[in-house]
């Protein structure tokens, strides 16, 4: 890499690490904030709802933005979004207001679909052979934030008490502020099209979805996402529900996202040894076994185990499913595909988020997990099937 790509990395994987320790916070205020404040225990998930729905409403625009405007003006309103949702959400607290918090995590989850985009800003500020690496070590910048996030949650949680949680969303907007200013590092200049590249046309990018590389790069990475939003969300209203303090239930959520991230130092050099597609494979599999190990009982081992295996599932399937889209589609496409590919998984993020707080409610945490694995089953299937479609057109009759 020559130095400018250096010190453009950097300064994204600088950014990425900070911005990305407010995503534990939010998760774990999420579901805490959304139990005090909901009028019924069934609307409790509502909030970390809202905020993946926002995700699948700002994905595209985001996309869109940053191939006109630079990487760099998207993260850093995105950035601005995100410490606007925390001091509205430490208002909701102080007024009580549920709609005002659902309102807040809502800015919070557009601001976090901006940060979405470091994985592909990553391999763009690196040679093309390295991509699956940048992307790998990008992702796995987000295990620092891991490490941080809860702690942040747990020493700023009583800042402003005796209103419960408001110093933790007053401690995401400082999270916000912090991560803007390595941006400063990043000199990126907007995308430019190959002299191979037909004049951008974002109708005619996103009929390159129906290209299977695209559709199993895009398939893999939203059940991976979905699943794991899915089992991940309940989790602390499912723990505080066994009896476990909410202490535990952080420290559960805490070392699934390390699972989730960790695995980030070796999962572009496995990538570049076996296949992305080999590797998302793998980690679909891998959810399926979490789901399993969650369904098998209540008890802190089985909480801890099972969240542990999803976050390693999880990265396999998500950075497996973003190294595919990223080798099959070209300079012109990239805007209109990586933000219909983001929209698609906040989508399913979305409705996996919906549903998760019904389930858990009303038919419990065995339940939840078995759908799981159902759901991961379902997929891998699909793809196998649509694997064998695709390479019995290309062979012929």
């Amino acid at each position: 890499m020559s130095i400018f790509q250096k010190r453009d990395f950097a300064g994204l994987l600088l950014a990425n690490t900070i911005l990305g320790a407010a995503f534990p916070v939010q998760l774990i205020l999420g579901g805490l904030a959304g139990l005090m404040l909901a009028p019924s225990p069934t609307l409790a998930t509502l909030p970390s709802s809202v905020q993946t729905l926002a995700g699948m409403v700002a994905a595209a625009p985001f996309s869109l933005l940053m191939g006109r405007f630079g990487r760099r003006v998207g993260f850093a309103l995105g950035g601005l979004m995100t410490l606007l949702g925390a001091i509205l959400a430490t208002q909701a607290l102080i007024s009580q207001s549920f709609i005002l918090l659902c309102a807040a995590h809502f800015l919070m989850g557009a601001g976090w679909a901006s940060f979405q985009y470091f994985r592909f800003a990553a391999g763009e500020a690196v040679e093309t052979n390295w991509r699956p690496v940048a992307i790998s070590l990008m992702m796995s910048s987000l295990l620092i934030a891991a490490i941080v996030g809860p702690q942040v949650f747990i020493a700023a949680k009583d800042l402003l008490a005796p209103i419960p949680f408001a110093g933790a969303y007053a401690a995401t907007g400082l999270i916000a502020v912090l991560g803007i200013v390595p941006l400063g590092l990043v000199r990126m200049p907007r995308r430019k099209r190959e002299p191979t590249d037909e004049p951008p046309n974002k109708f005619a990018s996103l009929a390159a979805l129906r290209r299977p590389a695209i559709r199993q790069a895009i398939g893999i990475a939203a059940v991976s996402q979905g699943v794991m939003v899915f089992l991940m969300i309940p989790t602390p209203i499912a723990m505080v529900g066994c009896g476990f303090s909410k202490a535990t239930a952080s420290d559960v959520v805490r070392w699934h996202i390390v699972a989730m991230f960790a695995p980030s130092f070796f999962t572009g050099f496995l990538i570049k040894r076996f296949g992305a597609q080999t590797i998302a494979t793998i980690g679909l599999v891998t959810i399926a076994t979490a789901a399993i190990a969650a369904a098998l009982g209540l008890s802190a081992l089985h909480f801890y185990g099972s969240l542990i295996v999803l976050g390693v599932g999880w990265n396999f399937g998500f950075v497996g499913g973003t190294a595919m889209l990223d080798a099959a589609v070209s300079e012109s496409e990239k805007a209109a595909v990586q933000g219909a590919n983001d929209t698609i998984i906040a989508l399913i993020s979305t409705i996996c988020a919906f549903a998760a707080g019904f389930v858990v409610s009303s038919v419990g945490w065995a339940v939840l997990a078995m759908i799981s694995g159902g759901i991961i089953l379902v997929a891998i299937a699909a793809l196998a099937f649509d694997r064998n479609t695709s390479q019995k057109v290309k062979s012929g009759p």
